[in-house]
């Protein structure tokens, strides 16, 4: 299971052209699922997203993890996060997450984000996104659980 997350002064999701999700300042986080993911491991990578010290504090200083800023969470799936890219010119996503048990976690996560974080916004799973954002800083992170 593999999170990137970027820190936003905002963003959002479309799909043929209408938003889907959007959030204010936070984080968004591209959600990714690998062959072996389970449920227990969405409470590990959400504590960590929900912690990360990734906005600066009274000093300039990333110390403050986005429930310290009661900031917002916008959940997209990215399955190409599974991809392994090491040899050749071309990903392999033989270690992707089969779609429907992806989809599966993908929503158990959102749900379980909801229950933590005042404003969690998402995309459509399996849908043709266009996400915009302004990345703040920027500041990008994988996380793994």
């Amino acid at each position: 299971m593999r999170g990137l997350i970027q820190r936003v002064s905002y963003a959002r999701v479309l799909v043929a052209g209408t938003v889907v999700g959007e959030i204010d300042r936070g984080l968004l986080l591209l959600l990714g699922f690998e062959k072996g993911d389970s449920a227990a491991r969405i409470d590990k990578l959400l504590n960590k997203i929900l912690n990360y010290r990734v906005f600066a504090d009274a000093v300039g200083h990333m110390n403050l993890g986005l429930s310290e800023i009661q900031g917002d969470l916008l959940i997209v799936s990215q399955f190409t996060l599974a991809a392994d890219t090491h040899k050749g010119l071309r990903p392999s996503f033989s270690s992707a997450m089969p779609p429907a048990e992806a989809e599966v976690l993908y929503n158990d996560f959102v749900s379980r984000a909801r229950q933590r974080c005042a404003r969690v916004a998402t995309g459509q799973f399996g849908a043709d996104m266009q996400v915009q954002l302004e990345n703040d800083g920027p500041v990008t992170f994988l996380l793994e659980a």
